[in-house]
């Protein structure tokens, strides 16, 4: 044992046999519990209330389990002990006025509470369930849990005291608060985000802090989220980019003060060289009226110059990494500057509502000094900024370009795929690469480039921006992205972003079974997860394809999108039983949910009858006990 450095830390944590033992049996318990619930979602999108409310509800789930627990009950009731667990503070200022009410209501609804965590923790080791209780209400907790179902009147009486007391003592409130939070934490037990916190909303800094605070959770990188984490990492013509989509979507304050950016030198600039533009107009948002119309004129300036900046930093990059293969995207050196025309895929197509004052036609893609000064004192506050370290430390630990998870693949945007099915590959710096070990690299370099924030331009950086645009990025997943062409091309036949292969082949159940086997998945009951592209749903697509061997769960949660979509999001349940798909209608306010007195969301099982339920010991997490479970026999081995 004192060659094996592992085991004596073993032995210091676990001094004698009977120790050893006593985990050995814990461990080997815990394996045939059954699976906890997963839930997954993606395509965020910085909508943070319409987010929040699926992680208060569990997805619909916590109303699922208090039907099981409660058939008999009228439904109106049920309905507002799902909003009490949601939302435990503003249903609580609803509760009956006059002191006798409140005092019946207080005991009837504590017990309710109860039965329902004991029903939901029924399927957790006794220590879990005791960790996800408030500290403060441990000891009540636990004893009215073991007395909540007792027949024997000795037992009843003992309940019914402590109860009672709680609520002479003013109590109630704060215990009811303590088991709603509680029971919303054991209700969905893991959370995978399946990629794109970031852009379109105002919210993304409350929906990473919200990410942070949840007790365990995953990322599944998306081409929205390395685009912020290569800004990050000084990769400017990703800073552009996401500033330039904060100001189409009307957002830009919001982020200012968010992360505290420093965009004075912006709009001075902005003001001295830009002319208003309707064509540059944010996109109107419900407080519009708060900032007026001179500040949409003033942000249409801002808008044109971040563009123009961003068109710029990105055909720099495509002219000094050849090995990319975007020439055809570097667009400012593709334009007739007198004729005020482009020539894109051997066609000229006029230009409109152009802005090109600061741009030399001799070196269409150099900034001017002022520009480069507006980038530099903006990515100088951002790296600066505390909260922004926060959320892209957080993404980098617990985020990757992938996951396989509980026999299952997670990942965001797509596997690149030839038209005859075959893995897409890319050249790189030492070879050519394709399929996991094209997702692969992409994870490793995004780790290397965010790592060194001070090393800008090189290869890692670049290919951060590369991984938001790149025709063979399996976080983009299309052969362009035409940005240009929307702003200052009328034809919208050149406004169509071709996508990659796979976007059609993934209906095939051969093609996702291979992409599957290419992750060491061969389970039959394996599947794909991907989010990225919006179902719509309003068009009669499905979430669920490849004869069940794929699930899209972008069913577009961002308001920008509900239009097409129809509805506001998928999300994915996943209990020891299987899978369920949770439909999302568009989130309105709290308010409203309150009032209505349920949520917005509907539930349907991926598969009609149950499958063989799943215990731990069929999950990755029961990999990695059998894995401490061999070692503490290891260590009882080589024990006196």
């Amino acid at each position: 044992m004192e060659e094996n450095k592992y085991l004596s830390l073993l032995f210091e944590k676990y001094q004698t046999k009977d120790k050893v033992a006593s985990e050995l049996i814990n461990l080997e318990a815990i394996l045939n519990l059954p699976k906890a619930t997963e839930l997954y979602i993606s395509d965020i999108h910085a909508e943070y209330k319409a987010f929040n409310h699926i992680i208060r509800t569990g997805a619909g789930n916590i109303r699922e389990k208090i039907d099981e627990i409660f058939p008999d009950e009228a439904d109106q009731d049920m309905d507002q002990l799902a909003m009490l667990i949601a939302y435990p503070t503003d249903m609580l200022a609803r509760k009956p006025l006059s002191l006798d009410e409140a005092n019946r209501w207080s005991a009837k609804t504590i017990h309710r509470l109860l039965k329902l965590l004991r029903h939901i923790g029924a399927k957790y080791s006794r220590s879990k369930v005791r960790k996800a209780i408030d500290e403060d209400f441990r000891y009540f907790t636990e004893e009215l849990l073991l007395s909540v179902d007792a027949d024997q009147v000795e037992k009843n009486d003992y309940y019914q005291q402590i109860i009672q007391r709680l609520i002479e003592l003013d109590l109630d409130e704060k215990l009811i608060r303590s088991l709603c939070i509680t029971i919303q934490q054991l209700t969905v037990d893991h959370l995978h985000v399946v990629g794109d916190v970031f852009d379109r909303g105002a919210g993304a800094d409350k929906v990473m802090d919200r990410l942070i605070q949840f007790h365990n959770v995953d990322f599944q990188w998306g081409n929205h989220d390395v685009l912020w984490m290569g800004a990050y990492a000084g990769n400017l013509a990703s800073l552009a980019t996401l500033l330039r989509i904060a100001v189409k979507y009307d957002y830009l304050y919001e982020l200012e003060s968010a992360y505290g950016l420093n965009l004075r030198a912006l709009f001075q600039f902005s003001e001295e060289y830009y002319k208003e533009s309707e064509q540059f107009s944010p996109s109107a948002r419900e407080q519009d009226d708060l900032h007026g119309l001179d500040n949409h004129k003033r942000l249409s300036k801002v808008h044109q110059a971040l563009a123009i900046i961003q068109f710029k930093l990105e055909g720099q990059i495509i002219s000094r990494r050849p090995e990319f293969d975007m020439d055809s995207r570097n667009i400012l050196t593709m334009i007739d500057y007198d004729k005020q025309t482009i020539s894109l895929n051997g066609q000229h197509y006029p230009l409109t509502d152009t802005c090109f004052q600061t741009i030399s036609p001799d070196d269409p893609n150099r900034l001017t000094d002022a520009e480069g000064h507006v980038m530099q004192t903006i990515l100088a506050s951002l790296q600066k900024s505390e909260k922004f370290q926060r959320h892209m430390k957080f993404l980098v630990e617990k985020g990757s370009a992938y996951l396989v998870y509980n026999r299952h693949l997670l990942y965001h945007g797509c596997i690149p795929l030839t038209e005859s099915g075959e893995f897409l590959s890319m050249a790189m710096p030492d070879g050519r690469y394709s399929g996991r070990a094209l997702l692969d690299q992409f994870d490793a370099y995004i780790r290397q480039g965010i790592r060194h924030i001070d090393i800008k331009d090189d290869y890692a950086t670049d290919l951060m921006w590369y991984a938001w645009a790149g025709k063979c990025s399996p976080l983009f997943g299309r052969a362009s992205m035409t940005t240009f062409e929307r702003y200052f091309i009328k034809d919208k036949k050149t406004h169509k972003e071709i996508g990659n292969a796979y976007f059609t082949l993934r209906d095939n159940r051969d093609t996702m079974i291979k992409i599957l086997s290419e992750f060491g998945l061969t389970d039959e009951q394996s599947v794909v997860i991907n989010g990225h592209t919006p179902v719509k749903v309003g068009s009669g697509e499905s979430p669920i394809k490849a004869d069940g061997k794929l699930m899209v769960i972008d069913g577009g949660m961002s308001k920008a999108y509900q239009k097409t979509t129809g509805i506001a999001g998928y999300s994915l349940l996943n209990d020891s039983y299987g899978f369920k798909i949770v439909t999302h209608a568009p989130f309105t306010s709290i308010e409203e949910i309150l009032a209505k007195g349920r949520g917005n969301e509907t539930l349907a099982n991926f598969l009609a009858e149950k499958p063989q339920r799943r215990l731990i010991k069929d999950t990755t997490i029961g990999d990695q006990l059998r894995a401490s479970i061999a070692d503490l026999n290891q260590l009882m081995d080589y024990m006196p």
